[in-house]
């Protein structure tokens, strides 16, 4: 689905784009799609100059639920000594979080098609576990634990 945007970005930016076909929820639940992700990348990173790769230029960049696995691969390399460091992640319209489904933004969004709210919540729990009969409980914020949500409020609030 990303051939297109792929080539074009290879030849404008005269560069070497690997784009990973990971395996999907619901057939695939998490960690499938990551470990996916984190091996093509680990397996690049290790044969750059088979590929003719500068490794100083290296990014990671994902849309979607691509966008998290770039965050996520990124953050896990971020920690290898063994490998080149990344120059940079790109991450376009990332799902990043799935404590509040209340936020302004999915308040703002919530009828935009492609990715309405319910669906949001929907793929998340297809992605986890692949168990959607929860979605009223995401969208009501009655998943998080109060004390968790205090804890993690100064990252995740409508402020």
């Amino acid at each position: 689905s990303h051939e297109n945007i792929c080539r074009y970005i290879a030849r404008e930016g005269e560069a070497v784009i690997v784009s990973v076909g990971y395996r999907l929820a619901p057939e695939h639940k998490y960690p499938a799609a990551y470990e996916d992700c984190l091996n093509a990348a680990v397996h690049f990173m290790n044969n750059v100059e088979h590929y003719g790769v500068d490794p100083a230029r290296i990014i990671i960049c994902g849309d979607s639920a691509g966008g998290n696995l770039a965050a996520v691969v990124s953050q896990t390399l971020a920690g290898r000594s063994d490998l080149p460091k990344l120059r940079a992640q790109v991450l376009i319209y990332p799902g990043l979080q799935a404590l509040d489904f209340n936020l302004p933004s999915y308040q703002q969004n919530r009828g935009v098609p492609f990715l309405f709210r319910e669906c949001a919540a929907f793929y998340v729990l297809q992605y986890l576990n692949g168990d959607a009969s929860n979605v009223e409980e995401i969208l009501e914020g009655s998943h998080i634990p109060p004390d968790m949500r205090l804890k993690y409020r100064k990252w995740v609030s409508p402020d």
